[in-house]
Order: structure tokens, then C-alpha cells, then sequence
């Protein structure tokens, strides 16, 4: 028999021991804040669906309507006949939304960075990079073939450090920073690389994948929590989170935002966004244009929320936003208390290394406006229970 895969056999083993193997759960009910987990009703701490749109009936209503008219696949790239005209309404309504001169849909947020970042900077080129960035900005950086310069995560007075010790050796030069850091809840002070980006006359590019419809007036981002408008080159975000659906998006100057057109590979050599999505994400739009209710109801729970938990004694890290980071170091320890958790009827995942540094193992709680306050404190009474009992609190 051969043993040309033992090696992986090996490799699963090991993260199981480590405590770093996946079990993948199965949902079978829409989004929420209850969902149902292999076969268990649940209440959920998990998605992203911060605002309660993935199931809303009016994204739903014109998904099925979209669908109606359109069909459902578009059949080819945007540059040979999937462009339609909802396309064009959709990046016509997030320029307007975002406030910004253009916009272009891509089929994910992760495929929006690895289109946007080699498109902009090459071999010749240097990117300066937050060391706790995803990993779509990270990868985009690697497929654009640019030095890559690490600065110290949210630290202007180390990116402008970087900065120096790099000038003369690049051609371009772009600073790239996620709006919101998707493990910690916490995001860096734009203002102020905005202001070193303008010093040195570099691109500035933030991915504000968890900062839509979140951050700034109706959900409309950091830039707009910062009043950053038009000095941020580009923002990068996605529709599969707040705004509910599926698909990426860049936003920002005209100039660019046409480069991509001609440049940005996902755009040219993958199908366009699906019709349904597309339509779906119109009709968010026009929930957060209409009110802030959502929004505002967002932040309500999570206030309440990450001062309960604190008051219980638990570690919520750094958060600044909605996301709250249980923090509890070892991962088999988290993943016993998600385990636990989950037998107590909330379903709050663990997050262990890669996608946190080794030793930063946590239960990422994600609070959603759908939560009711009796949801809230049926979790805060897990929360205390399992933590006690597994000696995380006392």
C-alpha cells in the first residue's frame, strides 16, 4: 500500500493531541441568534451576521424576486457578458454608501484582497503590513511579490519606524491595516496613519471587513467613524458579515477602482457575484440607509455583555467593538469550554493557533442585535457556570 500520505494521517493526529483539530459543526436552520447544531437547539455566539440580515425578509424577498427576473448564475466573468445591471446598482449604492468615488463587487472579501493588493504593488514595491493583519491581506501580500515590512500591530510610531528604515528601496509603497481585527475586537487609529501615509506619500489601504456595519454613522465604516473620507485610498470590505449576504467589495478612488477593472485578476477569471446576492445585498443597503436601529441595538448588547462578563471576572482582551474575546490561553482548555458550553445550550466556538498566536487561545463571543437581553443573560449564566467550573473564574 502506499504511504505517500501517511505524512497527513500524522499531521491530524497531532493537532488533535494539541487541541487544534476542527470538528466542523452542521447547521440546519437559518441564521440567527438560536440556531440549530447537530441537531441541538442552540443559542448562537458565533456568526457574523452582527445586524440579523442573513435571514431578513426583505433581503430574503429580493433575493427570490432577483431570481425571478435573472435566474440564478450569471454565466461568465464580468469582462465577457456577467456584468448586469445589478452589478452596476450595487457598486453605484456602496460609492454612494461608503461615500466614496467608485466601487467594485467581487465574489468574497478574501478574493477583493487577493485582487486588489498584487493589481497595485509588484517586485519593485514594499508593503507595510500590521502583524496581526488576516490572512486574505496576507496572502494577497505574498501573490503580489512586494517586500513585505511588518510594523507592530496598531503602533503608528512602528509603522513610521519601518518607513524609514525602508525609503530609497521601493518603487511604490502601501500601508495596509484591517479596519477591525476580526480575534481581538480591537482596530488601529486611521487618523494617525492616515497622517503618516500623507507624510510619505504612500497608498493606504484598510480592510474593514468587521468595521461595516458596525463603525461609523449607520454602520458605514471606520473611515466614516474616523471622518477619513478621501484621504484613505481604499477600503476593502465584504457582504458576509453585517450586511448579511455573500460577496467583496473595494471602494475608494476612481482611478484605482478602474485599474481593478482592468487589472484585478478575481474580477477578470472568476464568475461575477451571484444574482440572488447581489440583489440581497441592495435591499441591505436600504436597511441601513433607512435607520440606524440595528446598528445602534448592536452596541446595546454588546456594552451589556462585555461589562457582565467582566464583572464575572472573565478576560475579554483588548476589544474596542461587538466582537469579545474570551481570553484563556491554553487551547484545550478553550476547547473543553466550548465543548461545555455547547451542553449548555450556547454555541460559542474556540479559536486556537494558527488563526491566534500559540498561548492566545480564546472563545471569540460574537454578539448580534438579534440577541434579546433574556439571550444575553442565559449566556452570561453559562459563561459563569462553565468557567467555574473549569476554574477560569471563581
Amino acid at each position: 500500500m502506499s504511504s505517500k500520505l501517511n505524512w497527513i494521517d500524522e499531521e491530524l493526529e497531532s493537532l488533535k493531541e494539541s487541541g487544534l483539530y476542527n470538528k466542523i459543526r452542521t447547521l440546519s436552520s437559518p441564521q440567527g441568534a438560536w440556531l440549530v447544531v447537530d441537531g441541538k437547539r442552540v443559542l448562537n455566539f458565533c456568526s457574523n451576521n452582527y445586524l440579523g440580515l442573513a435571514n431578513h425578509p426583505r433581503l430574503v424577498k429580493a433575493a427570490q424576486e432577483a431570481m425571478d427576473k435573472y435566474g440564478v448564475g450569471p454565466g461568465a466573468v464580468r469582462t465577457i457578458a456577467g456584468t448586469m445591471n445589478l452589478h452596476l446598482e450595487l457598486e453605484k449604492r456602496i460609492a454612494k454608501f461608503k461615500r466614496v468615488e467608485d466601487a467594485i463587487t467581487f465574489q468574497s472579501g478574501f478574493s477583493a484582497n487577493l485582487g486588489t493588493i498584487p493589481a497595485l504593488v509588484g517586485k519593485q514595491d514594499v508593503i507595510f503590513s500590521d502583524e496581526l493583519n488576516h490572512a486574505s491581506i496576507i496572502d494577497g501580500c505574498r501573490l503580489s511579490r512586494a517586500e513585505i515590512a511588518r510594523y507592530n500591530h496598531a503602533d503608528p510610531a512602528s509603522l513610521e519606524t519601518v518607513i524609514r528604515e525602508n525609503i530609497g528601496n521601493y518603487r511604490r509603497g502601501l500601508i495596509i491595516t484591517d479596519g477591525v481585527f476580526s480575534m481581538d475586537g480591537d482596530y488601529p487609529p486611521l487618523d494617525k496613519l492616515a497622517d503618516i501615509a500623507e507624510n510619505y506619500d504612500l497608498l493606504l489601504m484598510v480592510d474593514d471587513a468587521h468595521g461595516e456595519g458596525v463603525l461609523g454613522e449607520g454602520g458605514r465604516g471606520i473611515v466614516d467613524h474616523f471622518h477619513l473620507h478621501g484621504r484613505v485610498d481604499i477600503e476593502v470590505g465584504t457582504f458576509s458579515k453585517a450586511f448579511g449576504v455573500m460577496g467583496g467589495m473595494v471602494a475608494g478612488k476612481a482611478k484605482i477602482i478602474e485599474w481593478l477593472r482592468q487589472r484585478g485578476r478575481p474580477f477578470l477569471f472568476s464568475s461575477a457575484v451571484t444574482v440572488p446576492d447581489v440583489a440581497a445585498t441592495i435591499a441591505a443597503v436600504d436597511v441601513l440607509e433607512e435607520s440606524t436601529e440595528l446598528v445602534d441595538r448592536l452596541w446595546k448588547n454588546a456594552d451589556v455583555f462585555k461589562k457582565e462578563m467582566g464583572n464575572l471576572g472573565f478576560d475579554t482582551g483588548k476589544t474596542m467593538t461587538p466582537i469579545t474575546p474570551v481570553m484563556l490561553g491554553d487551547a484545550k482548555l478553550a476547547r473543553n469550554f466550548s465543548r461545555r458550553l455547547y451542553e449548555e445550550g450556547v454555541f460559542a466556538m474556540a479559536l486556537g493557533f494558527p488563526t491566534v498566536p500559540k498561548g492566545q487561545a480564546r472563545i471569540r463571543v460574537m454578539i448580534s442585535a438579534t440577541h434579546s437581553r433574556d439571550d444575553l443573560e442565559k449566556a452570561l449564566g453559562a459563561f459563569a457556570k462553565v468557567g467555574k467550573e473549569l476554574g477560569v473564574i471563581s
